[in-house]
């Protein structure tokens, strides 16, 4: 048989795989470091280009919530989920590297509450005055297993995704 031993063999792809590992933690590492964490001053429109400035340099690279809610993707849009118990509820939108886009970004958002033993409660959002965020406020949730139904069109496509609410302590929990 030709070539080298057979070690000699093993040990280059363990060197390989070793180099592959140390580059994914690099760059795992490198998220949402920096400016990357400061969110954008002003909202870019959505035909515009990334900008270096805002969000992370690299798509999908950063998920981390700038306004203390949970942020999901559809595609290239992400979007930040904020619901608060007391019935306050926002929705914000930033593109793939999640530079801000304008909350005209999206249109027809409704967030749907639902909650043991209540009917489903539509709450009607609109743009807020700064334009940054759809907004809206509904009945305070007591329920510790309550969802929300987030729906939006965006890109002319509808969409839906249901969340839970953020757990929270009540009174009878402390």
């Amino acid at each position: 048989m030709t070539g080298p031993p057979k070690h000699r063999r093993c040990e280059g792809r363990v060197r390989g795989a070793g180099v592959a590992i140390a580059a994914f933690a690099i760059l795992a590492a490198s998220c949402g470091r920096g400016a990357d964490a400061t969110p954008a001053q002003t909202a870019q429109p959505a035909t515009v280009a990334p900008s270096a400035q805002t969000g992370s340099a690299i798509p999908h690279g950063d998920h981390n919530p700038r306004y203390g809610g949970l942020v999901l993707m559809n595609g290239e849009l992400h979007f930040e989920v904020v619901l608060n118990r007391d019935g306050a509820c926002h929705v914000y939108f930033s593109d793939a590297t999640r530079g801000e886009l304008p909350a005209a970004t999206a249109s027809g958002v409704i967030v749907t509450v639902t909650q043991k033993g209540k009917a489903p409660e539509a709450i009607a959002m609109r743009i807020d005055d700064s334009g940054e965020s759809w907004a809206g406020r509904g009945q305070p949730v007591a329920d510790p297993a309550a969802t929300a139904r987030v729906a939006y069109t965006a890109y002319a496509k509808p969409s839906f995704i249901d969340v839970p609410f953020p757990r929270e302590k009540f009174p009878r929990e402390k």
